[in-house]
């Protein structure tokens, strides 16, 4: 009885201050959509939006204290209650995209497991002879790595843990729903609440933690640091003529080109609705998707014009974290089977945890079908087989970064009508759906 009335007051502060939060992002909306006239209107302005900006993350932050206590009465919970959540687990699980992944628990997943808590780039994973995994999110940033990903997965898919475009697929539709670390992932123990970790147990899930320099690096200078590509390597090793010289400093052009797209796709700060995730995700990858077509061309004209000798130079660069015979799987042969973890089991949550009735559960069955129908258009860009130049793998790379953009633009404009139609505490308990999913 303790616990349920603290619950019930943690659960009306959060509401409360869901409201303030909400009334403070429609300021910062506002002020951003001012242009005031002449220098002084204008430093009035970015000094009001400083100060409104300050008190949103300092009461977004307050939220993550919020969230954090009622994470912990979660796992305080009746034992009666233990098996409940873990059968809901266990149907979460299946009909995922790296559902089988996780039935092969080996060495090589729980290295990519450490890679993935930690948040490493992948130069970072390969130093520790880890395979390079899929982060999700970094701080406020979403897909931190996606610069250097598209050369290092193009190129080294074999340095690469095998489900990593299936945890993407995963990751993307999960964070609508449950924010930035779902309880439901194929890395999770059984326990919703539980977040393992190779030979120490488990502890609650929590994001990746980002330093304010790594953040800038990533944010302003993505080709530098962690996220730079080695084309001084490719040199090396292709040695390249005059003319194939003057093709790769094309590339290094187009390089640089797609570091720029990157800087303006960073959140500064997370954001803790629904909508404002998928927005951020679709930012994120709209930055990606023109990056990659900007490096595309580039990229086949200088491997086109190496010899047969060259190339295989060229396939032959990369990090020794493994055997290399494993190439990187797609979850081909999974892709046709229903995805119920990602859309029936969230829909089933949502109904349960919000008890929508009248035009929001009208607006749910619309979330609902735009949900099912983004997911099988991500299951139809999954590859039949694995490409075997460099050159398919960027090209399967855009198919899937379009598949991913194709199903935002179906799923925002549900999300947006059905989250309209919540109350401030039915939105306050969508916002915090993974805390309460075990209720």
């Amino acid at each position: 009885m303790v616990q349920q009335r603290q619950r019930e007051m943690l659960s009306r502060q959060t509401a409360d201050r869901q409201n303030r939060i909400d009334r403070l992002q429609q300021r910062v909306q506002q002020l951003q959509s001012q242009k005031p006239e002449g220098a002084r209107a204008q430093r009035a302005q970015e000094r009001m939006l400083q100060s409104q900006n300050r008190l949103l993350q300092r009461e977004q932050r307050a939220q993550q204290g919020d969230l954090a206590r009622q994470q912990r009465l979660g796992l305080q919970a009746p034992a009666g209650r233990a098996p409940a959540a873990a059968a809901a687990a266990q149907a979460a699980e299946r009909g995922r995209f790296a559902a089988r992944f996780r039935e092969q628990a080996t060495a090589q997943t729980q290295a990519a497991l450490v890679a993935r808590q930690s948040g490493w780039a992948p130069r970072q994973a390969w130093r520790h002879r880890h395979p390079a995994v899929f982060v999700a999110w970094l701080g406020p940033v979403f897909w931190p790595y996606a610069y250097s990903d598209i050369f290092n997965y193009t190129f080294w898919s074999y340095a690469y843990e095998p489900g990593y475009w299936a945890y993407a697929y995963d990751d993307f539709v999960d964070t609508v729903f449950w924010g930035g670390d779902s309880p439901y992932s194929a890395y999770a123990s059984i326990n919703p609440y539980d977040y393992p970790q190779a030979g120490r147990g488990s502890r609650a899930r929590q994001r990746a933690s980002v330093s304010p320099q790594t953040l800038r690096q990533l944010c302003g200078t993505p080709d530098k640091g962690v996220t730079a590509w080695p084309l001084a390597d490719i040199a090396q090793a292709v040695r390249p003529t005059p003319e194939q010289r003057a093709l790769l400093d094309e590339l290094k052009t187009a390089a640089a080109k797609a570091a720029d797209v990157f800087k303006d796709s960073c959140a500064e700060t997370y954001a803790l609705t629904p909508p404002g995730r998928l927005k951020t995700m679709m930012n994120r990858i709209s930055a990606t998707l023109e990056a990659v077509k900007i490096v595309r061309p580039a990229l086949e004209n200088f491997y086109n014009s190496l010899s047969d000798e060259q190339q295989a130079r060229f396939n032959a660069l990369g990090p020794n974290v493994g055997d290399r015979s494993q190439q990187q799987e797609a979850s081909a042969e999974t892709c046709g089977e229903p995805k119920s973890g990602l859309t029936q089991f969230p829909i089933q949550r949502i109904e349960a945890v919000l008890h929508p009735a009248g035009k929001q559960k009208e607006a749910l069955d619309r979330l609902s079908e735009a949900t099912a129908k983004g997911v099988e258009d991500l299951q139809k860009a999954c590859p039949n087989d694995v490409p075997l130049t460099p050159v398919g793998r960027l090209e399967a790379m855009q198919h899937r970064l379009e598949a991913m953009l194709t199903a935002a633009k179906l799923v925002e404009p549900a999300l947006d009508e059905f989250y309209a139609t919540l109350s401030s505490e039915q939105k306050a308990r969508f916002n915090t759906l993974q805390q309460v999913a075990g209720e």
